[in-house]
This record gives structure tokens, C-alpha cells and sequence, in this order.
């Protein structure tokens, strides 16, 4: 099973290294045919994570497996360590399926890049991604993790800036250098666990507990590794680059930068803070939760003024900022340090990655067909009448809507309710009045998300048909749209009614790492 984890990097890059080479004399034929090496190529990597999957040892989750472990750079100690284990099997899944279905969208729904054909080049750097997105889940080395974290930056940082839309170069500018500077600080701070520990063994680190590190070392290092890794979650306040990138981005940039590049910082919170230095995360702990409750609320208000008529908000933005809201549960769940918690964490990872991905290409679909994605305009004087006009998108933007704001029976609830559990008893050490505080803010962050979002559904959905519209014939559902939606509508469905399938994934490797092994 590990030459099956290194052929899930490899590919990808080999994949992206090929559109570098002719395809065609002709431009159009060149074009399709790197659109559907990008298809060919993510197929087989879901291919070889399902593989991985069927392989994995699902009586212990908590050890890794398909391990890989050789020296890279002996003079600092750096070694090529792979492996994967309950906690990060599900996000290599969740990647490899949303980056397949971005390759099937995209070959009939291809951002225009300022005019220019230029599949090979998105094709190319939507694999690069794949292999940043994928390594940062699977690699065991600290020096390997802050490398696999940037390798991202780049192609996400182009897919904005060519084939994005409005102040697309300014969001772009922003988003790499908030992350870059994100970035900066976590490597400093891996330096000092690892020069420190002697050594930049993620496992060997998690075993030790924190074990050889001062309590001053692991605060530092702790506050470092937090203040980097919050910026990409994003947490509150360090989330201001978000709703520029997602509102600038393409459909399949914005599915992917909610769908899994966020995942990266909350997981990297899991991985790294929580086993490696676990007095520092003690220490900061309260100020992870004060600021996650803080992002719930703030996020939710920002939806609510975004929805209400006259705001002209425009409606990837809320969503954008709805990913404040939903990954302040995921932050909450964490900073409780608790099993139920952090499993709750997890869970929400997955769930939102599902959620908001459907979301994203619905609300692309919606801006494609009108031309805009202004709420004021799209529902007009008597709402957009999605029902009526395009019934099949109009049912799936509300079931989307449900699941997100929480419903029970759907993936989106039970990550929130252990997320809110691990507050309402958090880990020992911890102020549990102030984590009930958090508990409240976040109780009534659910109550102001099913609302902003049932006002969406109103003035999206509902409304009179026979109204004059922007678009006198609005298509429905396509095909290939189907084809790119359908599996992350059923897999919110089967995770919400089975949410035994991750959590006994997951629960035994979080016992592992909150223990010390």
C-alpha cells in the first residue's frame, strides 16, 4: 500500500508535467485534449484512493499505514516519511474526489482566462495543486509539511489571477500574501520544535508528547505554528483575504479553496499543535476558542447583512464568509482539546468540504446563466424563481442550504453538535464557564446561519416565474453538472445518516495523538 500512497503523488505531478508537451497542432483540439488528460489523470488517483481505502486496516485506524520512510537530507535530519491513518485517509479522499469532479466541470465549463485558450495551463496547474493538496495529508515531516503547504500557493494564486473575475489580481495578491506570511511564521516555529527535539519526525514528535521540549519552547512554538496555520483556516481575524479570493475566484477554484485548502489549517492544527506541543496548545487553547466563537457570530452577521434586500451582496461572497462561521465549529471543537471535540472538528472538515464544494459550483451555475452573482439583481422585485425556472438547480441550491445550516439527518449537523459537546466539557486544565460562553456564541451562531441562508433560499428560489426575468430561457440541469454534483449530494446524505463511517476512522487516531500514543 505505500507504492499505492507515492503513485497518488506521482501521478498528479507527471500528469501536470505532460501538458508541458504538444497535444495537437490544432489549438481547440490541444485544449480538449488537456482537459480530458486532467479527467484521466484524477480518475486514476481517486481510482488509487479508493484502492487505498479498501486496503487500510480498519480495526486500527490509529496507526499509520502504507508507511514510507528513507533519509532525504541527512545533514538536518529530513527524511521522505509518508503514511496515512484515520484522520488523514478521509481528507486524501475528499481531495481526490473534488479535484475529479473540478476536472469533469471543467471540461465543458472552462473559466475564459482573460480570452486566451488556455486549457493546458489551467489542466497543468490544477494538478500541481492536486499534488500540494495531497502530500500535505500524507507526508510525516514537518520540513515535508511546510513544503507541501506552499506548494499550493502558486497554482491557486494563478487560477485566480488569469481565470478569475473582477478585482481577481488584487485578491489574488492578497491571498498569497497572507498565506505566505502564515507560512513564514510556521516555519519558524517548526524550527524550533525541530532543532529543539532533534529531529522533524512528525510521529516520533507526536509519541514524545512534548516530551524533550521546554514549556518555553512549546509555547513559542505553539503561538507560531497557531498564528500560521489560523491564517489559512481561516479563523477570525486573520480570515480577511477569504471573501476577496473566493468572490474573484472561478467556480472550480472556489470549490477547491473551501473544499480542501482550508482543511489544510485546521488539520495542521490536529497533526501538529495538538501532540506535539501540547502545553503550548493548553496555553492557547482559551484564545483558539474565544476567537473561533467570535468567528461564528461575526461570520454569520456578515451572511445576514450580505442576504438582506438592497445590500447588493454578492452571493459567492456570502458563501465565502458562511466558511468563517462553519470552520469557527471546526476551531471550537480543536481548542476544547477534547476527543469528542476534535472528532467533531474532523467531521465538520469533511462535511463542509462536501457542502460548500455543491454550494460553490450551484452558485457558479446560478452566475454563469444570469451573468452575475449580485443577490439584489439575481431575485429581482419577486425573487429568482428557481423552483419554477430551473427546478432541479433550485432544489439542489435548498437542500445545500439545509445541509449547511445544520439539519439534522445530513452531514453538516453532527460535526457542530460534538464540535459544541467538547465545549460544553472541554479538557481539564480549561475554564469551563468560558468555554460554556463559547458554547452560547456558537449555539446562537446556528440560529443566525439558518437564517441568512433561509433568506437565500427565499429570494433565490422562490418568487414568480412569470415575472420578467434577466434570462428569458434558463437551462436546467446539464448533464455534466449532474455528473460533477451528484456524488457530494450523496455523500452529505450518507454521512449524515451513518457518521460512524468517519468516526470510527477518526476517533481512535485522536485518542492516540491527544494521549501521546
Amino acid at each position: 500500500m505505500n507504492a499505492v500512497l507515492i503513485a497518488l503523488l506521482v501521478l498528479p505531478l507527471l500528469g501536470a508535467a505532460a501538458t508541458l508537451a504538444p497535444l495537437g497542432r490544432d489549438p481547440r483540439t490541444a485544449d480538449r485534449r488537456a482537459l480530458w488528460l486532467g479527467v484521466g489523470v484524477t480518475g486514476a488517483v481517486l481510482a488509487l484512493t479508493v484502492a487505498l481505502a479498501a486496503g487500510f486496516d480498519h480495526d486500527e485506524p490509529g496507526r499509520m499505514q502504507a508507511v514510507t520512510d528513507v533519509a532525504w537530507i541527512p545533514a538536518i535530519g529530513v527524511r521522505l516519511h509518508l503514511g496515512v491513518d484515520g484522520i488523514s485517509l478521509p481528507l486524501i479522499v475528499l481531495t481526490a474526489l473534488l479535484t475529479l469532479l473540478c476536472a469533469v466541470y471543467s471540461t465543458k465549463r472552462l473559466p475564459s482566462g482573460d480570452g486566451v485558450p488556455s486549457a493546458r495551463a489551467f489542466t497543468g496547474l490544477l494538478l500541481l495543486l492536486e499534488v500540494g493538496m495531497l502530500a500535505t495529508f500524507a507526508v510525516l515531516d514537518l520540513v515535508l509539511f511546510f513544503l507541501a503547504f506552499e506548494i499550493v500557493l502558486i497554482p491557486m494564486y494563478f487560477l485566480i489571477a488569469r481565470w478569475g473575475s473582477g478585482r481577481k489580481v488584487p485578491a489574488a495578491n492578497r491571498f498569497i500574501l497572507y498565506t505566505l506570511l502564515g507560512s513564514a511564521v510556521m516555519l519558524l516555529g517548526f524550527l524550533l520544535i525541530g532543532l529543539d527535539a532533534g529531529t522533524f519526525d512528525m510521529t516520533a514528535l507526536a509519541e514524545a508528547h512534548g516530551r524533550g521540549l521546554s514549556h518555553t519552547t512549546q509555547v513559542v512554538a505553539a503561538l507560531a505554528v497557531l498564528v500560521g496555520l489560523a491564517v489559512k483556516a481561516p479563523a477570525w481575524p486573520l480570515h480577511s483575504w477569504l471573501p476577496d479570493a473566493h468572490t474573484a475566484a472561478p467556480t472550480v477554484g472556489s470549490v477547491l479553496l473551501a473544499g480542501v485548502l482550508l482543511k489544510m489549517g485546521t488539520y495542521g492544527l490536529v497533526r501538529v499543535l495538538l501532540p506535539i506541543v501540547p502545553e503550548g496548545a493548553t496555553t492557547f487553547a482559551p484564545y483558539l476558542g474565544a476567537f473561533a466563537a467570535v468567528g461564528i457570530v461575526y461570520g454569520s452577521l456578515a451572511c445576514l447583512a450580505l442576504a438582506r434586500p438592497g445590500a447588493k451582496g454578492d452571493l459567492k461572497r456570502l458563501i465565502a464568509f458562511s466558511s468563517v462561521g462553519h470552520m469557527g465549529f471546526v476551531l471550537l471543537g480543536i481548542a476544547s482539546l477534547t476527543p469528542a471535540g476534535v472528532n467533531g472538528a474532523l467531521f465538520a472538515n469533511i462535511a463542509h468540504g462536501l457542502i460548500t464544494g455543491l454550494l460553490f459550483f450551484l452558485v457558479g451555475a446560478v452566475k454563469d446563466r444570469y451573468g452575475t452573482a449580485d443577490l439584489d439583481t439575481l431575485a429581482g422585485a419577486t425573487g429568482a424563481a428557481l423552483y419554477g425556472r430551473a427546478p432541479r438547480i433550485g432544489a439542489l441550491l435548498a437542500f445545500a442550504a439545509v445541509a449547511s445550516l445544520g439539519l439534522p439527518g445530513l452531514a453538516g449537523f453532527w460535526g457542530e453538535l460534538l464540535a459544541m459537546f467538547g465545549a460544553f466539557d472541554p479538557a481539564a486544565g480549561l475554564s469551563r464557564p468560558a468555554f460554556l460562553t463559547y458554547l452560547v456564541l456558537a449555539g446562537l451562531g446556528t440560529l443566525l446561519t439558518a437564517a441568512y441562508l433561509l433568506v437565500v433560499v427565499k429570494r433565490v428560489c422562490m418568487g414568480d416565474p412569470k415575472q420578467p426575468a434577466l434570462v428569458a430561457d434558463l437551462p436546467d440541469l446539464q448533464r455534466y453538472e449532474a455528473v460533477s454534483w451528484t456524488p457530494l449530494a450523496a455523500l452529505t446524505v450518507v454521512a449524515g445518516l451513518w457518521p460512524a463511517l468517519l468516526l470510527s476512522l477518526s476517533d481512535p487516531a485522536v485518542k492516540n495523538l491527544l494521549g501521546g500514543g
